[in-house]
């Protein structure tokens, strides 16, 4: 038996994301997908729209210098179009660092991500790596 769609599909966003291809992720969510970053910085919120969430993803990567690496770590799904996860995220900004695990919530309809929900292993840490 295969792997089922929604893994392959979030496997797919997770590497382009990982490998800073944009473009790909773009292609595999609707455009009026949501993302969901927690916490209290410069990048949490909820980013609406398929542009918002490149914006975000661009900003990511330019206030990291390039330097954010996402190795995922696993990938849970339900069938029922509902994907988890689980990742390990390094990345520099300035002085600081950021190595923690970080987790996504997906939720996959006609073959697309229509919404992600973001967790992470240390709230404090993830907002003061973004800071405000």
């Amino acid at each position: 038996m295969g792997e089922h769609p929604d893994r392959t599909l979030v496997r797919r966003v997770c590497t382009a994301f990982s490998q800073g291809d944009l473009d790909t992720v773009s292609t595999l969510m609707t455009a009026d997908a949501v993302h969901h970053l927690p916490g209290d910085n410069a990048m949490s919120g909820h980013h609406k729209g398929r542009d918002a969430c490149m914006d975000l993803y661009r900003s990511m990567y330019e206030e990291s210098g390039g330097t954010m690496r996402v190795d995922v770590e696993r990938v849970m799904c339900d069938g029922r179009g509902h994907t988890m996860s689980v990742h390990h995220l390094r990345a520099e900004r300035g002085n600081r660092g950021l190595d923690m695990r970080t987790g996504n919530f997906f939720t996959v309809v006609g073959g697309k991500i229509t919404d992600i929900d973001q967790c992470v292993e240390d709230i404090d840490a993830w907002d003061a790596f973004w800071g405000s």
